[in-house]
């Protein structure tokens, strides 16, 4: 087991609600300059999970399950900021009120420019739930740190969530299952922002050939990736040898610069080498989105009816 500093770490209660469905522009133009008039940020969705593939929907940067927030009106305040950055992938989160009172939900990722907070919730809540119903998060994970790997810096991540990602020490190293390896040359929207605590940046799918060459177009929701020479310890940029350990947060887009987004949890200049294993998915650890047992037994009855 990874030594940390886990009896050091600050567990706080954050507040939010479910966060209103946007519509940005009548059409999205894509690279190719062609129009899209899709489905987007925010809401409840019903139908799109952690452990779905992140390619191939009618929409644009959707967001799995249930997308949270603290004031649509003020994104880049310090209250939305502070929920942002408190709310760890793998935090559990409760229904405060409404018909889903009292239901249960694990936080996936952050999705930066809206600002949102999202969290996998299973279909019986997510059937009772409203936009606007209060969500209270049970943060606890940001200030991490690894005691015999100072230089690796960590964000965004949930104590058992890092204890159950596999990762190994092979001579000093810290070998981390992922999903696949994404080259820091494709990393686009969200690049150069100083927070790593916050938000996600995208992985550009604009070349078919380097999506076809990464395997890219078979990444799901919630994959663990190493982006390589990828630097997030003190902001996002590029940097030979580093390596930056993410999770596929939201859909692909059409949009120039876009792409299924990634919150960073790992990061380090050196230290860091990523080990390719398929299974490296927050469905898988966790339990939850498309890999909840009560939510399997659900979609097999529908299909047989």
């Amino acid at each position: 087991m990874l030594r940390t500093n886990v009896d050091k770490l600050v567990m706080m209660a954050v507040q939010g609600r479910v966060a209103a469905s946007m519509r940005f522009e009548p059409f999205e133009v894509d690279a190719e300059g062609r129009g899209h008039s899709l489905p987007s940020v925010g809401g409840i969705t019903y139908n799109v999970k952690v452990g779905d593939p992140a390619f191939g929907w009618a929409g644009d940067h959707i967001e799995p399950a249930v997308s949270a927030l603290i004031d649509e009106e003020k994104r880049s305040s310090r209250l939305n900021q502070a929920f942002n950055f408190l709310a760890c992938v793998g935090n559990e989160a409760r229904v405060l009120g409404g018909d889903a009172k009292g239901a249960r939900g694990i936080v996936t990722g952050h999705h930066g420019g809206v600002e949102h907070v999202l969290i996998d919730f299973d279909d019986a809540a997510l059937e009772k739930m409203a936009v606007a119903d209060k969500i209270l998060i049970r943060a606890w994970g940001q200030g991490l740190t690894l005691t015999d790997f100072p230089q690796v810096k960590i964000y965004n991540l949930d104590p058992g969530v890092l204890q159950k990602m596999g990762i190994s020490v092979k001579k000093g190293i810290l070998e981390i299952p992922v999903v696949a390896k994404v080259p820091a040359a494709l990393m686009g929207s969200g690049i150069g922002h100083p927070d790593p605590g916050t938000g996600d940046y995208d992985i550009t799918t604009q070349d078919p050939g380097m999506v076809k060459k990464y395997g890219l177009d078979k990444l799901r929701l919630g994959d663990i990736v190493a982006i390589t020479d990828a630097d997030n310890t003190y902001g996002r940029h590029y940097f030979t040898g580093a390596v930056t350990i993410a999770a596929v947060v939201h859909s692909d887009s059409h949009l120039s610069g876009h792409g299924p987004g990634v919150t960073t949890l790992i990061s380090a200049r050196k230290g860091l080498r990523p080990v390719i294993d398929r299974s490296a998915n927050l469905a898988n650890l966790l339990g939850i989105g498309r890999h909840r047992a009560r939510d399997r037994g659900a979609s097999r009855r529908r299909r047989a009816s």
